[in-house]
C-alpha cells in the first residue's frame, strides 16, 4: 500500500474495500430519480448528512465558526445535521441557525454534564441527541478529550439517556452486531455505524459490517446511518445499497468548508446529490428506498 502507516491503516483498508464495489448500469424503463428521504417523520432533500464535528474555527478570519458555517449549508440544503464535542453556548449557537440538528455528547466521565448537554440541546430546539461511544477508551485507559475525562457506559445509561428525552437517540460509533443488538435493545432510533477516522488499529469498514447489522435490525424501526470515507454520491449509493438509511460526508468536506465556508459545502454537498441522482437514475431506482444491493458486484 502506498504511504502505508500504522496510523490510517482503517483508512486505508476502508477505501480500498468501498472501492471493490462496482455498480451495474439498467437503463430501459428507468427515469430521472429522486432523492428526497424521510427520516424520523421529517423530509429531507437527500440521505446526506453533514459529520459530527467538533473543534473547528474561524477559517480564513471569518466570523463564523466552520461549525456555523456548515450548519447553515446543511439549513438550506434541507439535510440532517450533526455535531460533536462543544460547550452549551456554541451548540446555541448552531441551534440558531435553524439547521435540523442532531447534537452527538462525548461519554464524559461527569455523568451530570452529559445529561445536562443533552437537556440543553432539546431545551434549544435540537432535532435530535446522541452518544459518541468509540470514545470511551483511549491508548492509557479512558480516553481524555481536550482535557475531559471519558468513561465507560453500560446499557443502562444509554438507556437512561433515551429515556431523558422525546427526541430521537443515535448512537454513533456501532461496528458489531453486539453493539447494534444492544442499541435497539436500549431504545435507540439509530445508530451511526462508523470507526471513526480509525481510531483502531484494523477496524472492519463500516460497510463491510453494514449488512449483518441491516439483518439483525431487521424490524426494529432502528435507522442505520454511515460514516467514514464518504466522499462521493457513489460510495452514499453504496452504502444505501448496502442497508444504509443515509450517509454522512466527513473530511472529505473539509477542504470546501475551509475555503468557501457555507458557500463550499454547500456546492460540495450538492455534488454529492447530484451524483447520487445520476447512479440512482442509471441503475433504474426511482427513489431512495427503493436501491437495493442487487446492482453491486465486489472485485
Amino acid at each position: 500500500m502506498e504511504n502505508y502507516n500504522r496510523l490510517s491503516d482503517a483508512n486505508i483498508i476502508t477505501a480500498k474495500y468501498m472501492d471493490s464495489i462496482l455498480i451495474e448500469s439498467r437503463y430501459i424503463d428507468s427515469v430521472k430519480a429522486n432523492t428526497e428521504t424521510e427520516l424520523f417523520g421529517d423530509k429531507f432533500s437527500m440521505p446526506v448528512m453533514t459529520p459530527a464535528f467538533s473543534h473547528l474555527g474561524n477559517y480564513n478570519g471569518r466570523e463564523k465558526t466552520g461549525l456555523e458555517e456548515y450548519s447553515e449549508a446543511a439549513k438550506e440544503l434541507n439535510i440532517l445535521n450533526f455535531c460533536g464535542m462543544m460547550e452549551n453556548d456554541l451548540f446555541k449557537k448552531i441551534a440558531d441557525t435553524g439547521a435540523k440538528t442532531v447534537r452527538i455528547v462525548k461519554p464524559y466521565a461527569d455523568n451530570g454534564k452529559v445529561k445536562d448537554q443533552m437537556q440543553y440541546a432539546e431545551s434549544v430546539g435540537a432535532f435530535g441527541i446522541g452518544m459518541d461511544i468509540d470514545h470511551i477508551f483511549g491508548e492509557n485507559g479512558y480516553d481524555v478529550v481536550m482535557g475531559e475525562d471519558m468513561t465507560f457506559q453500560t446499557e443502562d445509561m444509554l438507556r437512561s439517556y433515551v429515556e431523558l428525552t422525546k427526541l430521537p437517540f443515535i448512537v454513533k460509533g456501532v461496528l458489531s452486531v453486539a453493539d447494534a443488538k444492544k442499541c435497539a435493545e436500549i431504545g435507540a432510533k439509530a445508530i451511526i455505524i462508523s470507526h471513526h477516522h480509525g481510531r483502531v488499529p484494523y477496524a472492519v469498514p463500516p460497510m463491510m459490517v453494514l449488512p449483518e447489522i441491516k439483518d439483525v435490525l431487521e424490524g426494529t424501526g432502528v435507522k442505520i446511518i454511515v460514516d467514514c470515507g464518504i466522499a462521493s454520491g457513489a460510495d452514499v449509493f453504496k452504502a444505501i445499497a448496502l442497508g444504509a438509511d443515509a450517509a454522512a460526508v466527513g473530511r472529505s468536506m473539509l477542504p470546501s468548508l475551509e475555503s468557501e465556508g457555507k458557500d463550499g459545502v454547500k456546492k460540495f454537498i450538492t455534488g454529492v446529490g447530484n451524483e447520487l441522482r445520476y447512479i440512482m437514475s442509471s441503475t433504474g431506482f426511482e427513489t431512495v428506498s427503493d436501491i437495493d444491493s442487487s446492482v453491486l458486484y465486489e472485485l
